[in-house]
């Protein structure tokens, strides 16, 4: 059964959101993104001639680097690199700068649960910044599985500890892009009800994943409206990022 929860609250409640752009001056796009006591900012650096080792030259390569708190990166944070990576590039337009590098640098500032989700938030406002060409910006959601079977959304690092089961969602916001005025697809596919990352955790049935995804895509258009007021109400930051 579905009760409320320490914090006072329900389920499906996300925790206060808060959302910063042009935040470091040196970086070429920078954002701050805090879901409660959870906080991570994300510099953008680029886009710099050359590509990575291994990595096609007729296309943008996309780089992330992920700073913990304290002490050194290690497996997870690893993992974390390589789904922000994969999430990063796919809402990127990578035929535009080709040969080209752009580095993502993740700074966790303070870790309260859901820290992959804020770092993909906050990493898709540091792109929005920097001016860098994306068919769509993306919104991330932490659904956790509860011992009951019942699914909590945005848990507290305390929560985290009491799960079975994760999914980490990214959804496309609802065609509210840096695209051209008129486009609303994305090679041939509308994006409003499409997935962008999808991972899992622990253990989940299918039916209690299909569950996660309808509560984390119910979840994700209060997001999606909560990062459009914050980039408008930004805007003005554009204009020294023109050139």
């Amino acid at each position: 059964m579905e009760t409320d929860r320490d914090d006072g609250r329900s389920p499906s409640q996300l925790r206060p959101l808060s959302c910063a752009r042009n935040v470091l001056h040196r970086a070429h796009g920078s954002a701050s993104w805090s879901q409660g006591d959870t906080k991570v900012l994300a510099a953008v650096y680029g886009p710099k001639a050359g590509t990575k080792k291994n990595e096609n030259p007729e296309k943008a390569c996309i780089e992330v680097i992920w700073k913990p708190k304290t002490g050194q990166i290690g497996k997870l944070e690893k993992e974390f690199e390589m789904i922000l990576k994969r999430t990063l590039q796919s809402i990127c337009i990578l035929t535009i700068n080709p040969n080209t590098t752009t580095s993502i640098i993740v700074q966790v500032v303070n870790d309260d649960g859901a820290l992959l989700v804020c770092a993909i938030n906050a990493a898709c406002a540091a792109l929005v910044d920097a001016g860098i060409p994306m068919k769509h910006l993306a919104v991330a959601i932490c659904c956790c599985l509860a011992e009951g079977g019942y699914v909590i959304l945005d848990p507290t690092k305390i929560e985290e500890q009491k799960m079975r089961g994760f999914a980490y969602l990214v959804f496309p916001n609802s065609v509210v892009s840096v695209l051209p005025e008129g486009l609303s697809h994305v090679e041939g596919e509308p994006m409003e009800h499409g997935i962008i990352t999808s991972v899992t955790h622990g253990v989940m049935s299918v039916e209690e994943y299909l569950k996660c995804l309808e509560r984390g895509r119910a979840a994700s258009t209060k997001l999606s409206d909560f990062l459009r007021r914050s980039l408008q109400s930004q805007l003005p930051s554009d204009s020294s990022k023109a050139a």
